[in-house]
C-alpha cells in the first residue's frame, strides 16, 4: 500500500488551481464518454461507467456535463474516437514510472510525453519496461469515522485481498477480477465508500533523498499529470513529505 500512498499522497496535498480543475474535469468526461462507448449508456448495467460517475460526481463535475459526456459516447451525438494508450519509462534518479491515457491522436500524444521525459532527464520505454512493476488492483477508499471490525469482517468474506488504515483513511484493496463484487457488496451491508478506482500499485517504491533530483521527478510527474490526453500516472517514487513540501 506504500506505493499508493506515496505519490497519491503527494498529489492530494498538493493545491488545486482554476485551470488544473478544469483540466480535471476534461478526463473526468473523456473517461465517461470511452465508459458508455463500451459499455453502454445504463450505469446498471456497466460497472465502469457508474463508478466513473460517482467520481466524477465526487470531483464536481456538473450533472449537465455528465449528461452530455454519457449521450456523447453512447452515440445519442456525434463522438470522438477516443482510443485508450499507456506509455511506460523512466524519469530522474531512475524512478518507474506508468501512464494510462485516452487520446483522438496517438502521434500527439506520443510526442508530448516524450518531450516531457527528455525535458526533465528521463526516458520514454518501450512498452513493458516498467509495467511488470505496477500491480493492477481495485482500491476502495472509507472515511475512519467507518467502523473498521465490521468493514474488515464484510470485506474479508466478500472476498477482498486486504484492508488498511492510517491516520486520514480506510483501504481496501480487491483484485481487478474481484473489485465489482467487493464494491457492491459492502454497499449492499450498509458501507458507504468515499472513492472507488481500479488503480495499479507499485511492488517496491524508490526512495529519493537528493532535492535536486526529487524535484525534477515532481515536475516530470506534474507536467504529465496536467495533459490534456492522459488519465492517470502511476511512479514508485517515495519523497519525504517535508521534502515534497519544501520543493512545493
Amino acid at each position: 500500500m506504500s506505493g499508493h500512498s506515496k505519490w497519491s499522497t503527494i498529489k492530494r496535498k498538493k493545491a488545486k488551481v482554476d485551470s488544473a480543475r478544469a483540466a480535471e474535469f476534461q478526463k473526468f468526461s473523456r473517461e465517461l464518454m470511452v465508459a458508455s462507448k463500451l459499455g453502454g449508456p445504463d450505469p446498471a448495467a456497466n460497472f465502469r461507467l457508474k463508478t466513473a460517475i460517482d467520481r466524477a460526481k465526487a470531483a464536481g463535475l456538473p450533472a449537465d456535463n455528465i449528461k452530455r459526456a454519457i449521450e456523447k459516447g453512447s452515440g445519442a451525438s456525434n463522438q470522438d474516437n477516443y482510443e485508450e494508450l499507456t506509455y511506460e519509462g523512466y524519469g530522474p534518479g531512475g524512478v518507474a514510472i506508468f501512464i494510462e491515457a485516452m487520446t483522438d491522436n496517438r502521434n500527439r500524444t506520443a510526442g508530448d510525453i516524450r518531450s516531457y521525459f527528455t525535458k526533465f532527464g528521463g526516458n520514454l520505454g518501450e512498452t513493458g519496461c516498467v509495467g511488470w512493476m505496477f500491480k493492477p488492483v481495485g482500491l476502495i477508499t472509507f472515511d475512519k469515522s467507518v467502523d473498521y471490525e465490521k468493514l474488515f469482517e464484510a470485506a474479508i468474506t466478500l472476498g477482498a485481498d486486504d484492508i488498511e488504515e492510517d491516520e486520514d483513511e480506510t483501504r481496501i484493496i480487491t483484485s481487478v477480477e474481484n473489485f465489482q463484487a467487493v464494491v457492491e457488496g459492502l454497499e449492499k451491508e450498509g458501507f458507504a465508500s468515499i472513492g472507488a478506482d481500479l488503480t495499479r500499485l507499485p511492488e517496491n517504491d524508490l526512495e529519493i533523498t537528493d532535492e535536486s533530483v526529487a524535484t525534477k521527478i515532481l515536475r516530470l510527474l506534474e507536467k504529465l499529470e496536467e495533459h490534456d490526453d492522459v488519465q492517470n500516472v502511476y511512479s514508485n517514487v517515495d519523497i519525504d513529505e517535508d521534502l515534497a513540501e519544501k520543493i512545493g
